[in-house]
């Protein structure tokens, strides 16, 4: 099965984004590679562009609080289990003063790191950092792997913080849905949301459909239209039956 998620709220999408880099950049620095270092500085530097936003972290400041709130609302309720309210409650105070704590936005540190920026300046020019361009980044490139990784991971560690809060937020979102099994007819799905909010769709799929569903989404209603790609991946609309799982997640 293969997994879509479509955000429904523009601070969901900022979130994602975020979690996919962390996880890229996390799968880069693992490896053995000097060139799959140099992809992971590659995400650091996007990561750093989309945390740059001013009004990020008190946005997950405040979502951090919500959540907070909505779980004390649970403490006597007969079908929630106090051990499991306590330990959520005990994550989300962990991540509030973690993120509360650091100084600024999220790795405002590595600004000043004059040869990170270096490398950042030249990463957007198409064969940039090239040894002759930038001879003190190539000579890093040539450290023992255990040296690069080291460095990697230090550097990353500036937003541990922000990507743990981020890790919690969506997975209490992705738990907060309830999945149900849908038939597209002649390879299209649409729900009206009868002013309910959601913040995350989420869609399964079995890959072995060849199908590609083409997500739309609003206030008022989500789209699902199956895609199926030929040799040459050229798109066309499927008029097939579909099966797909799907969640709605508020």
């Amino acid at each position: 099965m293969i997994l879509y998620e479509y955000p429904l709220h523009e601070r969901v999408r900022t979130l994602l984004r975020l979690e996919h880099l962390f996880r890229r950049a996390d799968v880069l620095q693992q490896s053995a590679l000097p060139e799959h270092h140099h992809f992971a500085l590659v995400t650091l530097f996007e990561i750093m562009d989309v945390a740059s936003r001013q009004d990020l972290k008190s946005e997950i400041l405040k979502e951090l609080e919500r959540q907070r709130q909505t779980f004390i609302g649970y403490r006597g309720n007969p079908a929630v289990a106090e051990s499991a309210l306590d330990a959520v409650l005990g994550e989300l105070d962990q991540a509030y003063q973690a993120l509360d704590q650091q100084h600024g936005r999220a790795g405002q540190s590595l600004q000043d790191n004059e040869w990170l920026m270096a490398i950042r300046s030249r990463a957007s020019i198409p064969g940039g950092t090239c040894e002759f361009d930038l001879p003190a980044y190539y000579a890093w490139q040539h450290l023992p792997q255990q040296q690069r990784q080291s460095n990697l991971a230090q550097w990353l560690q500036t937003f541990a913080p922000l990507a743990s809060s981020i890790e919690l937020l969506l997975r209490l979102l992705r738990d907060a849905g309830k999945t149900r099994k849908i038939q597209a007819v002649n390879g299209v799905y649409q729900q009206q949301l009868s002013g309910k909010t959601y913040q995350l769709l989420r869609l399964r799929i079995d890959g072995a459909l060849g199908l590609i569903p083409e997500i739309t989404g609003h206030r008022l209603m989500v789209s699902v239209r199956f895609m199926q790609p030929d040799a040459d991946w050229r798109i066309t609309p499927s008029t097939d039956e579909v099966p797909f799982d799907m969640t709605l997640c508020p």
